[in-house]
């Protein structure tokens, strides 16, 4: 729950604005607003300190050499995850449909229905950060290519596509759909049918895209469910890799975690903006909130909008609000490219500082995915308290799914209350993250500094602007945190 000051202007800003009164698509998020003074030497030092260990003790020999792996394969939990594989997709398109079904025809009371807490809560949080931790469960899963693959049985070449693939749209087609859906997600008023109605039409569109390019290249370049899991998986220590040909299985692999990083380069710049865009959603999604941001606007600090309306802008919602619905659209569509000029600034400062022979794109998309722990911290740190909140209900929605007061299977009244942990935990343990994640991307680009500089006094020098670079991030996160938030 939100602190009780905070609160009382949320169900203000409820009455009088219910559009804009939402700080997230559904469910409340969980912030303290403590000094921010307290934390930010600790942070630092702490970022520091593992730059200094991390270029004392890893060396160059340690970092070219390959990533241990253990195989799997013929373990227990290989053999469990063969076995219970058509139950669990099974599972996957019973979820889609019954989230489409209880979206169209439950409660329009987006806390009474399925489909709501088991989309933007279960699946959306809860599914996203399984797959940090066991892998790319998605690719297994993915109820759309589920789909696909039974309309290609009987259409045989449905999965092949009409065109080829053109590699000059690269990621682009799902870093669109992800700003589109972001996009939904924080500017619209969500409501079951709303979500079924989003669900229906980007079953549509990726059906249509299968036909159109074929299924390898749409679940590779075009959904962005598919990348946004695949990049997360690549921090997970499980791999799973399906079988290449027919007649075969797939292998499960164990390895460090987050080493999947270090296998794995951005291949383009469009999939370089789309890790960018997964850091700076987060933060525009908790910016946007906030006082300050709020007074950019509202406040009208250098009177311009009092000037052209004659009165303070406040008092002119109604004509404004469009205008400043453009505006947040704006700054949030711009967000990856404003990162993007950053991180390629202090890339350049590596590149000068080094006298590099390799290229700015070249450095840009080797430390692409050093970038990735901070955006998963990010993400956990601003959207957890979520499944605390609001992802425990599942137990009770799935007796009662529609709405309707059912109790199928016994559960409706478990869980309906909220698991609110104190206050001070919630602080403390998205301090600790955000330290923790930036801490590994040090590492990380580290190692793939080693990789690429001739010396290890080079590579040491090139981190410097990307030490720095890391500190900005894990100042700006935790300012973010403490900001007071709007009523908006």
């Amino acid at each position: 729950m939100i602190h009780s000051k905070i609160k009382s202007a949320a169900l203000v800003a409820a009455l009088f604005f219910p559009a804009l009164a939402q700080a997230h698509s559904f469910g409340r998020i969980y912030n303290l607003p403590v000094p921010l003074w307290l934390y930010l030497y600790g942070a630092a030092g702490a970022l520091l300190l593992s730059f200094l260990v991390v270029g004392y003790f890893v060396t160059v020999s340690e970092a070219k050499a390959p990533q241990p792996q253990r195989d799997l394969s013929d373990s227990a939990l290989a053999r469990w995850l063969r076995r219970s594989l058509p139950l669990l997709k099974t599972l996957s398109l019973m979820c889609l449909l019954l989230c489409l079904v209880t979206g169209l025809l439950g409660s329009r009371d987006p806390y009474r229905n399925f489909s709501m807490t088991f989309f933007w809560i279960v699946f959306m949080l809860g599914f996203a950060y399984l797959c940090a931790l066991v892998g790319d469960l998605y690719a297994l899963l993915n109820p759309w290519r589920l789909i696909a693959r039974g309309i290609g049985r009987v259409w045989k070449s449905y999965e092949g596509g009409r065109f080829a693939y053109p590699a000059a749209l690269a990621y682009w087609p799902a870093l669109a759909f992800y700003m589109a859906f972001i996009w939904l997600e924080l500017f619209t008023h969500m409501r079951p049918l709303f979500l079924a109605k989003m669900l229906l039409a980007y079953s549509a569109i990726s059906l249509v895209g299968v036909w159109l390019v074929g299924a390898a290249a749409w679940f590779r370049y075009c959904d962005f469910l598919a990348v946004f899991l695949r990049l997360i998986a690549l921090m997970a220590p499980l791999d799973y890799r399906p079988a290449s040909e027919p007649g075969q299985r797939g292998r499960l692999l164990m390895r460090a975690p987050f080493a999947g990083l270090l296998q794995h380069r951005a291949e383009h710049v469009s999939l370089l903006l789309f890790v960018l865009f997964m850091l700076s959603s987060t933060a525009y999604d908790g910016l946007h909130t906030t006082v300050p941001w709020y007074k950019l606007f509202w406040g009208d600090a250098t009177g311009l909008l009092r000037h052209w309306l004659g009165q303070s802008p406040i008092y002119a919602f109604v004509q404004l609000r469009p205008w400043y619905v453009a505006y947040e659209t704006t700054w949030l569509l711009l967000s990856p490219f404003i990162y993007l000029a950053v991180y390629l600034l202090f890339v350049w400062l590596a590149k000068l500082l080094t006298r590099s022979e390799h290229s700015l794109r070249e450095l840009a998309l080797a430390f692409a995915f050093s970038l990735l722990p901070i955006a998963l911290v990010y993400h956990i740190t601003h959207y957890y308290t979520l499944i605390l909140t609001q992802g425990v209900k599942i137990t009770s929605l799935l007796s009662d799914p529609f709405g309707w007061g059912w109790n199928l299977f016994g559960t409706a009244g478990l869980f309906r209350a909220p698991i609110l942990p104190e206050m001070g935990t919630v602080w403390h343990t998205q301090v600790a993250l955000i330290v923790f994640g930036h801490i590994v991307s040090v590492y990380l680009a580290h190692v793939e500094a080693l990789r690429l500089f001739p010396s290890r006094g080079r590579a040491v020098l090139s981190q410097m602007p990307m030490l720095v670079l890391m500190m900005l991030f894990t100042v700006a996160g935790l300012w973010i945190l403490v900001q007071p938030i709007s009523p908006r």
